[in-house]
């Protein structure tokens, strides 16, 4: 197989998102009751979901047929030493189905266990954030950097709710207490890729949230670092992506997050 530059990866990546998201956009507003399913409580999928992971599957397959595809609606391939293409069609599929405007295209590249490229696409807002390894973090072409913001009592943090984890909500909401204490202001908006983004882009300080899946964290986790953040799972190790628990942050607001998380949990969530 030869190896093209990374740019050649992030080229078809950015194709593929900004394909995914003309057909997100094409059918806003347009889904009925016979167009969604349930994965599990409260977990929806439509046919947007899979006709979008169908096509950014299809240009990327076409561009680089060897590579292996980790997707939320379709595949789960695995093999060592291989490229591995990370994908989330529509993160915030409950928001699109009631045309709540939040949901973002997440695609990255793996490759030996390190996300080397990553792209999120906000599809309403023509908002295209980009990532490589060691070349930085862009929106729309223009470099960002995490936020400068030092003070906890200014800073802006996001999250998601546990609703693939219930039975740990209680939990959960003593540690949104204990950092609404402690922080400016809470968000919660429904699209963990859009909310990783913000934290690259500086537009907020701070991101935590319980059970996501590798396709929610990606791309935004590479996002972050490029940015200048920290990203670490709830032991404040790099198993975010196994864990499916992540803190990410500046450097400032990351470890006050960390042991609000910590002294919530104890350990309990770190692996």
């Amino acid at each position: 197989m030869t190896i093209p530059p990374s740019s050649d990866f992030l080229t078809i990546a950015v194709k593929a998102a900004q394909r995914a998201g003309d057909i997100i956009l094409e059918n806003m507003g347009k889904i009925t009751k016979d167009d969604i399913g349930l994965k599990q409580a409260a977990d929806f999928v439509t046919r947007v979901d899979r006709e979008a992971e169908e096509n950014i599957i299809a240009i990327i397959r076409k561009n680089f047929p060897d590579h292996l595809f980790l997707a939320e609606e379709s595949l789960r391939e695995t093999g060592a030493g291989q490229y591995r293409w990370i994908i989330d069609p529509l993160d915030g599929t409950t928001n699109f189905i009631h045309t709540y405007p939040v949901f973002s295209v997440s695609i990255a590249l793996e490759h030996r266990g390190d996300i080397i490229t990553g792209v999120i696409f906000d599809p309403l807002r023509k908002e295209l954030f980009t990532a490589e390894r060691g070349r930085g973090a862009f929106l729309n072409g223009r470099a960002i950097f995490i936020s400068a913001v030092t003070d906890a009592k200014d800073s802006l943090v996001t999250t998601g709710f546990p609703f693939r984890r219930k039975e740990i909500l209680d939990k959960y909401l003593l540690l949104f207490k204990n950092v609404l204490l402690t922080v400016s202001d809470l968000r919660r908006a429904g699209s963990a890729a859009l909310d990783l983004a913000s934290v690259a882009s500086g537009r907020c300080e701070a991101f935590f949230e319980i059970g996501l899946s590798p396709w929610d964290m990606a791309a935004g986790s590479l996002l972050i670092k490029e940015a200048g953040g920290v990203v670490t799972d709830f032991g404040g190790g790099s198993d975010y992506l196994l864990t499916g628990n992540i803190v990410a942050g500046n450097p400032a607001l990351h470890p006050l997050l960390l042991k609000e998380v910590q002294e919530v949990f104890e350990g309990q969530l770190a692996s």
